[in-house]
């Protein structure tokens, strides 16, 4: 039966004199003074049909401490598994039980099993703590939008239309595999269609593309259409084996037809197809199409972040689509109030929240003073009370794209290496968290 916690930590848990060591006992102290938080991390970690007899698994407390870890550092599995090995402070911090040395597979599996909600929890938890220790109030706080990429390459028709094909040859061999000579028969189309994806790639002109697409969409059709005989043949079948990789048909047969319609319809009928029907990705599907301003397209998720004075992440919403910055300014502004139980005195937000009803409305909430970046057609009078408060603002504002870049380059948050869209919001809050946790251990004094 899994334990949420250590019960007895070892008396020869000391921490390094280095600043990391300094970082991670204060960290440390911080969690053994909210146990309450394991509880959280312990249902977690529950799985349907799981005994509650046998050999124990690592408990609710190192599951979380060794999360941390990870994103903090910003290691592998593999290399997070040797430095729990090796390192003293490190299996100080994550309280594993005397002997153990988890391998990198139990690390992910039971890492990755902690909910993006429980994560969400943790940090108002955190935040509830800076608060009473008035490192951060939540009076002034700043607004403003990012991107994190999913773990996709670029994506375009060509390389779409060959994945299909790839992961339908996939599954067509592991109906061979399961069933034998019984199953239907088919012809292995794969080489063919990553020849015409090639050759997609360095042809110029849209007429010799058009007719190498036409070859590679009637491959993957005709791909599909073994694949859908096969799925009916075994749909009686009552191996669990079989009902298995039916479940995988289920999952990728629709996406695959989206992505034969589509391409249909941007390269064969030269169709402009809007970006919320897009499918940009086979694996990660849940990725969205972002633009913002001039820049170059990423494929991912947009985040919209609230920092305090502190530099703390205040709030994080990750985003369906790519909603414009001024829908969700008071949408932020609502969640905040929820949390602190009153508006901030003073808001400052980059020029794309501007609007005039916002402005009226964030007013109207109790905002004393709201600044954005560029003006918008907006009076100084109107938002702030004077030009100085302005300036101030304005200039407070900017700090929050060195906190978006801390969070990019030293926590991960530039591209998410988890897989679903599950996954994805959890990768997010957990980089969130340790990012938190560090600059809170860092404002306490010691």
């Amino acid at each position: 039966m899994r334990q949420e916690r250590t019960v007895q930590a070892s008396i020869f848990d000391v921490f390094a004199t280095h600043e990391i060591g300094h970082e991670l006992k204060a960290m440390s102290q911080w969690l053994d003074e909210h146990r309450d938080l394991l509880g959280l991390v312990a249902r977690d970690l529950v799985r349907f049909g799981v005994k509650a007899t046998g050999r124990q698994g690592l408990p609710a407390e190192a599951v979380l401490r060794c999360a941390l870890l990870k994103q903090y550092r910003q290691l592998s599995y593999q290399e997070l598994a040797f430095h729990l090995e090796d390192s003293a402070s490190f299996r100080a911090f994550a309280r594993l039980p005397w002997s153990w040395n988890p391998q990198k597979s139990v690390l992910q599996k039971t890492i990755s099993a902690i909910r993006p909600e429980t994560w969400e929890q943790i940090n108002r938890a955190l935040l509830l703590s800076a608060q009473q220790a008035k490192r951060e109030d939540g009076a002034v706080v700043r607004l403003d939008s990012t991107v994190t990429s999913a773990l996709m390459h670029e994506p375009s028709d060509s390389s779409l239309l060959w994945d299909a094909v790839r992961v339908m040859v996939r599954l067509l061999k592991q109906a061979d595999a399961l069933v034998g000579d019984a199953g239907p028969s088919w012809r292995d189309h794969c080489r063919a269609a990553k020849k015409r994806a090639r050759r997609i790639q360095f042809t110029r002109g849209r007429p010799n593309r058009v007719q190498l697409y036409r070859e590679l969409i009637t491959i993957a059709r005709a791909t599909l259409a073994y694949l859908r005989r096969a799925s009916e043949r075994l749909a009686a079948a009552t191996n669990p084996f079989i009902k298995l990789w039916q479940r995988q048909v289920c999952h990728y047969r629709p996406l695959i037809e989206r992505i034969i319609t589509q391409s249909e319809r941007r390269v064969l009928a030269g169709e402009p197809v809007p970006a919320g029907e897009k499918l940009v990705s086979l694996f990660e599907s849940h990725a969205d199409i972002i633009v913002k301003g001039s820049r170059d397209a990423e494929y991912g998720h947009k985040l919209n972040l609230t920092t305090g004075r502190s530099g703390m992440i205040l709030d994080l919403v990750i985003e369906a689509g790519n909603p414009a910055d001024s829908d969700r300014l008071l949408p932020m502004l609502e969640r905040h109030i929820a949390f602190y139980g009153h508006a901030p005195r003073q808001a400052a937000a980059d020029g794309g929240f501007a609007s005039r009803d916002n402005l009226a409305t964030a007013k109207a909430w109790g905002v004393r003073d709201m600044a954005f970046h560029k003006k918008a057609g907006l009076r100084i009078e109107d938002m702030v009370q004077s030009n100085w408060v302005y300036r101030k603002l304005r200039n407070f504002r900017a700090g929050i794209e060195a906190g978006i870049s801390c969070l990019k380059r030293a926590y991960g948050l530039a591209r998410c290496t988890w897989r679903g869209l599950d996954h994805f919001k959890a990768y997010v809050w957990s980089s969130v968290v340790a990012y938190n946790l560090v600059l809170f251990s860092r404002l306490k004094p010691s």
